[in-house]
């Protein structure tokens, strides 16, 4: 029961759906839900990109990225806490459209220093929050896009419209459906 620690930055951002695919609810026990950890999080030098007929997003490395500047990188939320459980559901999850990969990123400092799934850390995943400084820089996995970068649309996935339009439907549906 290994201490697993992944980076987020799409669907499974929200937390709703990462307890649905690692406990099967996205409401689950409150002793399940005190084993993770949530902090809001940036990977420098990869792009996130909307995957062509799909709600979810795939991420690449890039030039285009390493040039970019401060602003350069993915938002998404760093998980620790997780089990080898966990990690096998999600891998299954994913499926072969990705690949694991060991990254570095920068944890964002946040006002109430709680690192838990509040309101200030929905504020940074939501955009608002942009000026959080980053802070420490931690080890995590991510899934990183190996489906082919031609299913890859050239706009970036949008957390605040997937929630909008889609996130009711992810909650809600059958896991086989996910």
């Amino acid at each position: 029961m290994t201490d697993h620690t992944l980076f987020f930055y799409g669907t499974l951002m929200a937390p709703q759906i990462l307890h649905r695919v690692i406990h099967g609810s996205p409401t689950p026990e409150k002793w399940q839900r005190d084993l993770l950890t949530f902090q809001p999080a940036v990977l420098h030098g990869y792009k996130r990109h909307r995957v062509r007929g799909a709600d979810y997003p795939g991420i690449i490395m890039g030039e285009e990225n390493l040039s970019g500047g401060a602003g350069a990188g993915v938002w998404g939320t760093v998980v620790s806490g997780l089990t080898d459980g966990d990690v096998y559901r999600l891998d299954l999850f994913e499926g072969s459209e990705y690949t694991k990969e060991r990254v570095r990123v920068r944890v964002l400092r946040m006002e109430t220093g709680e690192g838990k799934d509040d309101g200030r850390l929905r504020e940074v995943l939501d955009g608002a929050g942009e000026g959080a400084e980053e802070g420490e820089e931690v080890d995590a996995v991510t899934y990183v896009y190996v489906a082919g970068r031609e299913r890859l649309e050239d706009r970036e996935w949008d957390f605040e419209e997937f929630k909008r339009d889609k996130l009711a439907w992810w909650v809600g549906a059958d896991l086989s459906e996910l």
